[in-house]
């Protein structure tokens, strides 16, 4: 972890270009230290500010960070002692914690809060406030901020007492966890509470949750030290954590993650996570492979096209012109014209692919999915014999492609033979599609599981729920294809579903919103991507008009996720439509006929975006630069609430605020997952995820002008 913060340090210190995004923020950096930092196993007791620098008391022996390791040092230990304490109030209990604020000794203890009086008199302390009056219990944490303000951290909650006022905090207040060991004033007015289960920095009366392994190597935290720098020295039962506020901005932040990408992530030109063969060791990073490798690069190609729209930057293009090639041959590596490969392999790929997907495996895995395909090889051979390439795609894949083409075409491809290329893989998926009844066809001749957009399928019981998504999705690569090649018959089809099967009707219900296992987050993500060339390309106002209010209804469903790619494609889509409504772009006494009021009162409802760009921002800031993959599990929070709707699993739920869990507080980065999952691992510590999932958000949100100029 040490080589993850100086490459962060050293790379984000570099220049860089001017960008719309140069606000500066203050991002988490977390670095673990234990025995192969000179420590020794187990708990650590003690930790504190010297003269020399940070120093660590365990096993009755003191350590001196030098910089690079902990060294074993002649001072005496030191612990969390207490002088004795006379006159204490009977069942007072043991004294947990001990301060002196303005001029007097505070003590915590078991059975309250106590103040020393005259003459070695003392008086307990009842804090109480507007919602709040305590008798405290295990007052294991108090300490005076560097604003002069006393800080208690109890069973009952949080305490700080301003100019001799008290003000509470609890889990409604957003107090994660209650259950304190110590505190430690910063140097900027925070506070860090140590507890039994992590650590959390109050600030602006706000609290942050530090816990799990991605900022401690252990939960339980003994002691807190804060120095100079505001960096917070935290020691567990296992190591201590150092938890670094490094200033940096947006475009640096950016310019880290496209070389985490680019070292970690690329595997010939596609975009994938990489597993670790050692626990949280990034040095043993290894390319994987993912059903979903043509999405994941489309969108780290997207991020270079709006990069390079913003910025010119030349590895930009570079980037973004490899994207397009490596979507392309996914597409020009299969028998069937159009037909997109999920995965291209080369043929000594190190696992077994075909193997794990015998067919033996296939009639095993229908037994308990009777949807999945029994298809062989899942992994068939290319032509020249050189590669693998899987079959059995998926809808997502498309929303990516056609996501991608369109960005490309627009604010990448510049020379005619650039042009001609995405003209000509975009006709061809499309072409593919009508040609086959709107359906995706692999190279057995069947449809793929997830590739059907056809009227027979909406109006199945296997398909009925996917009636509106798809029929939107097909009508969106239908206005891609006709805006890339320009050719009138996409838009002539794209009239026939309309006209005879009501695409445009079903795709008002974009996506299904109960009961909850229909509920998919990476519906959102493709939804939400295929609005994008839905609206931009969409000419006829009255259907812009529907496909708004299909917007918006998708938004609403995923508008307290926070997550920064939605909410972007959100902003820019309602941004695009109300320029529209403002440069009197629609004439409502033209539009839906039958009822000529409907469009005056769509445009008012509907002409404005309910979008707080705050949320994007906090996110765009709160993705760690660390997207190892580690368990969470904060269904014991305090500022939690589980989710009751009915059939809804088990640990879903949001933050007392309505809005979900801060990214650098759950246990994904991905773009494509439920942010209300309250205990999820992506990998657990064997797999990290690749900087795309701030890349895109950022650079899609800079061009649209979400930031803020």
């Amino acid at each position: 972890m040490r080589t993850i913060l100086s490459i962060a340090i050293v790379f984000i210190c570099c220049s860089f270009q001017s960008d719309p995004g140069n606000e500066k923020f203050r991002q988490d950096v977390a670095v673990m230290h234990g025995k192969t930092n000179g420590l020794p196993e187990g708990a650590i007791d003690h930790i504190e500010i010297s003269k020399l620098g940070p120093m660590a008391t365990a096993l009755g022996n003191s350590y001196l960070w030098n910089g690079d390791q902990w060294v074993k040092s002649n001072t005496e230990e030191k612990g969390k002692t207490f002088s004795v304490v006379k006159n204490l109030p009977q069942g007072s209990g043991k004294i947990l914690s001990r301060t002196t604020y303005m001029g007097k000794v505070y003590v915590g203890c078991e059975n309250g809060l106590f103040v020393q009086k005259p003459k070695d008199a003392w008086q307990q302390v009842l804090p109480a406030d507007e919602n709040y009056s305590w008798a405290l219990k295990n007052v294991a944490a108090l300490t005076v901020d560097s604003n002069g303000n006393l800080w208690f951290g109890s069973k009952e909650g949080i305490g700080k007492n301003v100019d001799g006022k008290w003000h509470l905090y609890t889990g409604k207040e957003g107090v994660p966890y209650t259950r304190f060991t110590c505190a430690s004033p910063g140097s900027h007015g925070e506070v860090w509470f140590g507890t039994e289960n992590g650590a959390v920095r109050a600030k602006n009366d706000y609290f942050y949750y530090r816990t799990s392994r991605r900022w401690l190597p252990n939960n339980y935290v003994r002691d807190i030290a804060v120095d100079h720098d505001g960096t917070a020295w935290i020691a567990t039962n296992k190591g201590i954590s150092q938890i670094i506020a490094q200033e940096m901005t947006y475009a640096e932040k950016a310019a880290y993650f496209t070389k985490q990408v680019e070292d970690r992530h690329n595997r010939m030109g596609f975009i994938c996570q990489s597993q670790l063969l050692e626990q949280f060791d990034i040095a043993t990073s290894q390319l994987a492979i993912s059903d979903n490798d043509g999405q994941y690069t489309a969108m780290y190609g997207a991020a270079q096209a709006f990069r390079y729209a913003l910025t010119g930057d030349k590895q930009a293009k570079e980037l973004a012109d490899r994207s397009f090639k490596a979507l392309k041959w996914l597409v020009d590596i299969t028998p069937e014209p159009g037909f997109p490969a999920r995965v291209i392999i080369p043929v000594d790929w190190h696992e077994p692919v075909n193997e794990e997907y015998s067919r033996e495996y296939n009639k095993k895995r229908q037994e308990n999915d009777p949807f999945w395909k029994d298809i062989y090889p899942r992994f068939p051979l290319s032509a020249d014999g050189k590669y693998r390439w899987k079959c059995d795609t998926s809808s997502d894949e498309l929303a990516g492609h056609y996501f991608y083409y369109g960005i490309y075409y627009d604010l990448v491809a510049e020379t005619p033979e650039e042009k001609a290329a995405v003209k000509q893989v975009v006709a061809d998926m499309t072409d593919h599609l009508i040609r086959h009844g709107f359906k995706l066809v692999d190279y057995d001749g069947k449809p793929t599981r997830w590739g059907s957009f056809d009227s027979d399928y909406f109006n199945s019981i296997w398909g009925w729920d996917q009636r509106g998504l798809n029929s939107m999705m097909m009508l969106s690569f239908l206005n891609v294809a006709s805006h890339v090649t320009g050719n009138p018959k996409y838009e002539k089809v794209a009239k026939k579903l309309r006209d005879e099967e009501h695409y445009h009707i079903n795709a008002m219900h974009p996506k299904e919103y109960f009961p909850p296992e229909n509920v998919v987050p990476w519906d959102n993500n493709l939804g939400l991507m295929s609005f994008y060339g839905l609206l931009n390309y969409e000419k006829d106002p009255e259907l812009l008009i529907m496909y708004r209010i299909s917007l918006e209804f998708a938004w609403l469903n995923v508008s307290k996720q926070k997550n920064a790619f939605w909410d972007g494609l959100y902003g820019a889509m309602a941004n695009s439509f109300n320029e529209k409504v403002r440069n009197g772009y629609f004439h409502t006494d033209d539009l839906f006929k039958e009822n000529p009021l409907f469009a005056k009162s769509a445009l008012k409802e509907y002409g404005k975006s309910s979008l707080d760009p705050k949320y994007m921002k906090e996110t765009l800031q709160r993705i760690p630069l660390d997207l190892i993959g580690y368990e969470m599990d904060n269904t014991h929070r305090l500022d939690i609430l589980f989710d009751p709707t009915p059939g809804q699993k088990k640990d879903m739920g949001w933050r007392v605020d309505t809005y979900a869990l801060p990214i650098d507080e759950r246990g994904h980065v991905r773009l494509d997952r439920d942010a209300f999952d309250l205990h999820d691992s992506e990998g657990n510590g064997f797999s990290e995820q690749e900087g795309t999932f701030y890349l895109l958000p950022y650079y899609f949100a800079a061009y649209h002008h979400l930031l803020g100029d």
